[in-house]
């Protein structure tokens, strides 16, 4: 008698490993983002737990992936990308691929200038592009300052500080993409 169940959840654990390697993410770091523990993260990895809706919850949004995903349910046949937009840091950041690891796309909108929580310049790994859809941005590098409108597009090495903001007195709407270092840094809840 098959154990279609069995073979479903036997097949988490290797999911939830490339997921977290596809990050370079350490069982701590996944421990701090989402609530469990390290062990917990390491038996549920190896298979030697059997994972729950509350264990899987928090990874699925960790990783940004559908809780199908993590299961393999079969597929609907739908390729459509359900998006739901996350704000962060003042930012309204609407997910537009859904792959973990590798180069991401979000639309990014940025409030009206003055309405930022931050105008800090931050640094981390990795290289982002961006393309201006809507407003006027300005784009801080190091030390120089532009000013991005409607059509304009910008890539830069996000190990020198930077920041991005509306120029302007309404929102500016960006496509952006970054890989896993920049997801991390970007769609990291507030106040870590």
């Amino acid at each position: 008698m098959d154990h279609p169940t069995e073979d479903v959840l036997a097949g988490v654990g290797p999911r939830l490993r490339a997921l977290r390697r596809a990050r370079n993410a350490t069982l701590a770091a996944l421990a701090d983002e989402t609530g469990l523990t390290a062990s917990t993260l390491s038996r549920l990895e190896n298979g030697r737990l059997r994972p729950t809706l509350e264990q899987l919850l928090p990874l699925a949004r960790a990783y940004g992936v559908p809780l199908d995903d993590l299961v393999a349910a079969p597929p609907t046949g739908d390729p459509r990308i359900h998006l739901r937009p996350v704000r962060r840091s003042g930012l309204v950041m609407v997910p537009l691929t859904r792959r973990a690891g590798g180069v991401q796309a979000y639309k990014v909108i940025h409030p009206p200038a003055g309405r930022a929580p931050t105008t800090n310049l931050q640094t981390h790994e990795g290289y982002e592009w961006f393309y201006v859809l809507d407003g006027d941005v300005r784009f801080v590098l190091g030390e120089q300052e532009f000013r991005l409108g409607a059509g304009e597009a910008a890539e830069f090495d996000t190990r020198v500080p930077h920041w991005i903001g509306s120029a302007g007195s309404r929102p500016a709407e960006l496509l952006a993409l970054f890989g896993p270092q920049g997801e991390r840094v970007h769609m990291a809840p507030s106040g870590r």
